[in-house]
């Protein structure tokens, strides 16, 4: 591998470790202080794209459709919470399972009753479609250097939230203690709406950012849940800086795998998984 090519696939493995963590960051949120176990989640990322796909077709621009869609998620995610996932925090992991199973499937009628089962593309606006060279022969797109930007600005944004607000105070004291919490007059119920609005908005917006260059496909939701639950995993339940780490190792193992060990790159993940669980088995960091 020459230097331009090595250059390319690090930035490739760069922005697709931070998606990954745009989608784990929720995952881990909602587990991690709520303790729901969500498999729907991937669903989320799926109503992205859709949204992003529909609105921009709509408007004919996609920025006003991400700036539309994650209002729409955020509002999503409040009257989904009320309505279902708030019934379900004490409940047994078994029930949570079997309620966001369902909500799989439910997600996928809807998906197929609203917009069809055909595969769509978004365009890429044309202020970001050009490409910046980086050797004499090779260049990069501009698309994937605005995702990793934003991507970066919504985990710095995230950081500031739960390290250095009054909110965050209150979303890692219920996370430690939700008796407590509540005891000292914090309203849990709030808070836990707060969390899974905002990683409700995450998994959409990582679905509409990605949808340009991934297109809008039915089930597509599916594919990246389990590298989420991979990410959550190694870096260590209900931490976001084990997510951005576990997620830029995922991003690198998977990015390179498939460039210098294409016959075994699809185990490569599994195996980084393994070996970090025989390592520390509650993940790089705890909660």
């Amino acid at each position: 591998m020459d230097f331009s090519t090595f250059l390319l696939q690090l930035l490739n493995s760069v922005q697709y470790g931070l998606l990954l963590f745009m989608l784990a960051a929720g995952l881990t949120l909602i587990f991690g202080i709520m303790g729901v176990v969500n498999l729907a989640h991937g669903s989320f990322y799926m109503l992205g794209a859709y949204l992003a796909w529909w609105l921009s077709s709509s408007f004919g621009s996609l920025t006003l459709a991400i700036a539309l869609g994650s209002v729409l998620a955020v509002a999503f995610g409040l009257v989904l919470e009320r309505l279902l996932f708030r019934h379900f925090y004490h409940r047994d992991h078994l029930d949570q399972v079997l309620l966001t199973f369902g909500l799989i499937y439910v997600f996928e009628e809807a998906r197929s009753i609203f917009w069809g089962d055909d595969v769509h593309g978004v365009p890429i606006p044309s202020a970001l479609a050009a490409s910046i060279p980086l050797t004499d022969n090779l260049s990069y797109p501009v698309y994937r250097l605005f995702m990793s930007g934003l991507c970066i600005v919504l985990a710095l944004g995230l950081y500031f939230l739960i390290s250095r607000t009054r909110l965050g105070m209150k979303i890692r004291a219920g996370a430690f203690n939700h008796d407590m919490t509540e005891a000292l007059g914090i309203n849990i119920k709030r808070i836990h709406a707060i969390v899974f609005a905002l990683g409700v908005g995450l998994a959409t917006i990582a679905g509409m950012i990605a949808a340009p260059i991934s297109s809008v496909y039915p089930n597509m939701g599916s594919q990246v849940l389990i590298m989420c639950f991979v990410v959550v995993v190694i870096g260590g339940i209900g931490s976001v800086r084990g997510a951005l780490i576990a997620a830029l190792m995922v991003g690198a193992v998977d990015t390179f795998g498939k460039v210098l060990l294409p016959q075994v790159a699809g185990m490569l993940v599994y195996i980084l998984m393994a070996a970090v669980l025989l390592w520390k088995p509650e993940g790089l960091f705890k909660q």
